[in-house]
Formats: C-alpha cells, sequence, structure tokens
C-alpha cells in the first residue's frame, strides 16, 4: 500500500534517516524542516500522514498539530509525533491535540512501519466516506459535516477485554471519569455474547490474555461483521512490540504498554472515540440521505448517476496522488433467458443475491453500482499491480461456485459473471465515460469472444483462474 508521507523535523540528519527508510518500502517521502513550512506542505500536498518531530525551534510539534487538527480540511490527516521526550505528560499533551500516536526516539523500524501503515489504511476508509459526502453534498443532497475535532468524547460504549480483575477495575475507574458505559469480560467467548447483544464504540483488548491469544481474539474482531468497524485498542508489554506490531497489521488501532497510565489511557480512549462518531456520522448522514436519490431501489447499489460523479472524483483524486484506478464491468450471463424462463420474480432474487456477494468481496472503500438491467460496475481506487485481477476473480468465483437461493422449482439457480477490466493509470487522461468504455470493451470480448464465465483486461486479456487466487480477506490484502 503505497502512500505520501511528510517528514517533519529541524534536524537535517534526522529527515534523512527517516526519509531513507520511507522511500525504501516504496512512500513518496515530502519533507519539513519547520512547523510553518510542515503547515504550508500539509495544506497544498495533501500528505496521506505526517511524522511530526515535537522539539522544533520556534512552532513546536505540539503547535503545528493543533494547529492541523484545528483546520477542517486536513484535520483527518493522521498525525505521529516523533520525540525524544519521555515524561508521559508531553505524550498526554500530544495526544490531546490531536496526535494518533508516539514514537520515541531512536525510532524503531517495526513500530514505524506498522504504525504507518495502520493508519494509512484507516484514513484510506476515511476519505473514501468524505468522497462520498462531498459528492452528494455537489449534487445538494446533504449539507457537508464538520470536522472530526468537533465530535464528543463522552459516553461511549465501550468493551473490556481483560482478565487481570485488578487491572480492569483500574481501567472501568478511569474511564468512568468521561462517563462511558464500560462492559468488562475476562474472555473472548464471554466478549462475543455480549458483542452479539449491543453495539460499541471502542473496544480494548488485552493480549497476553491467560487462556487464549489475544492477538488472535483482535484478528476475530475484525473479520466479525458487528465489530469490523470498532476502533480496538490493544493492552501490552514493553516485550510485546513485535505482537503489537502485527496487531496493527490485523486492524487493530491503537495501543497502550503497562503499567498504565491514566492519563494518557483517556487520551487515546478519546481519540478513538471522537474518529468513530465522526465516521458514523459521515455513514449515517450520507447512507440516509442519499438512499432515495442515488441508489438502486432494488439492490441497495448505487445508481448510474451517483457513479458517474462519484468514479470522476477518484479518478482525479488517485491522478494527483500519482495513484491507480480500476474500473470492472460486470454482466450477468444469459440472464434475459432467466426472466423469460422464471419470471421476473426470480429475475429480482437473482439480481438482490448477486449485488450482495459483489459487495462481501470487496474493501469498505470500493464501489460498487448497478448501472441498469443486469449490468453493474465495481471502481477500485488506489490498486496495487495485480489486486484488480485478484479482485474480478474473487467476484467471478463468488457468483460462480455457490447456487444462488430463488423460486424456482430446484430452490435455486447456478449464474455464471463475465468481467472486464480497466485499470486507469496516473498519466491517463480518462474521464468517467472513457474509463467506463475501456471495462465495456473487454466486458464484450469476455461475452462475445471467450465464451463468457471470465475476466479479461485490456493490457493481459483473459485472466487465468489458477494464476489470480484470492489471498485472503479483502481489507487485508493491501
Amino acid at each position: 500500500m503505497s502512500a505520501r508521507v511528510l517528514v517533519v523535523d529541524d534536524i537535517l540528519p534526522n529527515v534523512k534517516l527517516l526519509e531513507a527508510k520511507l522511500t525504501n518500502e516504496y512512500y513518496d517521502v515530502l519533507t519539513a524542516t519547520s512547523g510553518a513550512e510542515a503547515i504550508e506542505k500539509i495544506e497544498h500536498e495533501k500528505p496521506d500522514i505526517v511524522l511530526l518531530d515535537v522539539m522544533m525551534p520556534g512552532m513546536d510539534g505540539f503547535e503545528v498539530c493543533s494547529h492541523i487538527k484545528n483546520n477542517p480540511l486536513c484535520a483527518h490527516i493522521p498525525i505521529v509525533m516523533v520525540t525524544a521526550l519521555t515524561d508521559v505528560a508531553d505524550k498526554v499533551r500530544g495526544l490531546e491535540a490531536g496526535a494518533d500516536d508516539f514514537l520515541s526516539k531512536p525510532i524503531n523500524d517495526v513500530a514505524l512501519m506498522s504504525r504507518v501503515r495502520s493508519l494509512v489504511r484507516l484514513k484510506m476508509a476515511l476519505d473514501e466516506w468524505r468522497i462520498r459526502e462531498n459528492t452528494a453534498n455537489q449534487l445538494g443532497v446533504v449539507e457537508e459535516t464538520s470536522h472530526v475535532m468537533s465530535e464528543s468524547v463522552e459516553k461511549a460504549n465501550i468493551l473490556l477485554i481483560e482478565d487481570r480483575s485488578f487491572e480492569a477495575q483500574k481501567i472501568e475507574q478511569t474511564l468512568e471519569t468521561d462517563s462511558h458505559h464500560i462492559v468488562v469480560k475476562d474472555s473472548g467467548v464471554q466478549a462475543m455474547g455480549e458483542i452479539a447483544k449491543q453495539d460499541f464504540d471502542v473496544i480494548i483488548v488485552s493480549i497476553n490474555l491467560e487462556h487464549e491469544d489475544g492477538l488472535r481474539l483482535c484478528s476475530h474482531l475484525r473479520s466479525n461483521e458487528r465489530t469490523r468497524m470498532v476502533p480496538i485498542i490493544m493492552i501490552g508489554e514493553d516485550q510485546d512490540m513485535k505482537k503489537i506490531a502485527h496487531g496493527l497489521e490485523i486492524g487493530a488501532h491503537d495501543y497502550i504498554l503497562r503499567p498504565l497510565e491514566r492519563n494518557e489511557l483517556l487520551a487515546r480512549v478519546r481519540t478513538q472515540v471522537r474518529r468513530k462518531r465522526f465516521q458514523d456520522r459521515l455513514r449515517a448522514t450520507y447512507e440516509i440521505s442519499l438512499s432515495m436519490a442515488l441508489t438502486d431501489g432494488l439492490t441497495g447499489l448505487y445508481n448510474r448517476r451517483y457513479l458517474q460523479v462519484h468514479l470522476q472524483k477518484v479518478l482525479t483524486k488517485n491522478r494527483e496522488s500519482n495513484k491507480r484506478t480500476a474500473v470492472l464491468m460486470i454482466d450477468i450471463d444469459h440472464f434475459k433467458s432467466v426472466n423469460d424462463t422464471y419470471g421476473h420474480d426470480v429475475g429480482d432474487q437473482i439480481l438482490k443475491v448477486f449485488a450482495q456477494r459483489l459487495r462481501d468481496n470487496l474493501r469498505s472503500f470500493d464501489l460498487v453500482a448497478r448501472m441498469g438491467g443486469e449490468e453493474f460496475v465495481v471502481v477500485l481506487p488506489e490498486v496495487s499491480e495485480d489486486r484488480p485481477y485478484m479482485v474480478s476473480e474473487r467476484l467471478r468465483m463468488a457468483i460462480c461456485n455457490e447456487p444462488i437461493p430463488c423460486n424456482t422449482p430446484e430452490g435455486h439457480l447456478t449464474v455464471t459473471t463475465s468481467i472486464g477490466g480497466a485499470i486507469i493509470k496516473p498519466d491517463d487522461d480518462d474521464t468517467t465515460e472513457s474509463a467506463l468504455k475501456r471495462a465495456d470493451v473487454c466486458l464484450y470480448k469476455a461475452k462475445k469472444d471467450l465464451g463468457r464465465n471470465c475476466s479479461v483486461f485490456e493490457d493481459i486479456g483473459k485472466l487465468d483462474p489458477a494464476q489470480y487466487q484470492p489471498r485472503g480477506r479483502p481489507e487485508l490484502e493491501e
């Protein structure tokens, strides 16, 4: 997963060291040697994440962080403060200013890269919701929301999974300062039972549970439909940094080390509550307001009108950030014969299940829309070299490998799908119309020339299913 990283430090060797480490991991690195220069580059270059030194002359890192987080145009950009300071009060000050994490000098490379990847992944998801809100705003359907730092941080519903009773009691007492409702469980089984009954704003997990693997529990929480979007904060020890880094790769949002410091715990929980409520509000406002105007009534997918506006925004954004976009045109094979043979009610059942399977096999920030009839479009922003091929084969197999339940004498029907794909590079001058046309040409080849039930891309032709086997859950592929 590539991203644009801004490194801010007044000491040039420190800048060069971080720049070298990040460049080696294929990140696009920007640099600044003062707070004022950093603010200017953030406002004009829009980096995906900022690594910000605390101790700088003139405007220090705390001031820069506060300035960024109070600007609605860049408040969503994650900030990791880099410091030689060891005082907990300084860390809390940074977190309260809006920083997402602290890294101590000398910087641990594992901690650095895992934190960068984790925060970039979170920003991508949030960016997608912000783009969708902006699209709706331009169409006159919703008003633009305020920024993340304006969200309330009190009265959240928090699940704590900790089998050390004394530690759990201290955490519970600390979080009650913000009037949170805390549910304490000492095992994953008990926790999942509680999750089935109610929703949570934050989940705190000890990765050192006595009778089970806390990291595996984090993985289960991230893959569970009810908790997929809920922030996870891990509790660990100093010697757990490799496990914590793996936890961030899995999808946990943050961590805190024992012995737990009261104010740091409060600050980290407030950050996650604020981010969760902001994202929830974006999602709720957007979904409720657009359901009538911009979604397909049968499948619940976005319609052609929304796709045309949104795809152009994605193409523009990815062109500016030097990233690629994939467009997939998808068609149900022989769908007319389904309607002719079994009636339109069965056809509608097929369309609804088909749409759901597409959704289930995409990342949260990918877009799937119904163009009309049996034709669908998937937009994959910020894709790596082979991901579009993997996704296309996953979608195709998700349709053809399992019969669709419907009101037929057999109780089901097996259908297949043909997919045409185009990869739009940053230097391609494509509009929405030309991008869709490129994918449609490949779809035509798949249906007319290559026998259907296959994926065809303009750069490599028909995909070999054996070569592009899906590698795991969509949200973890990059």
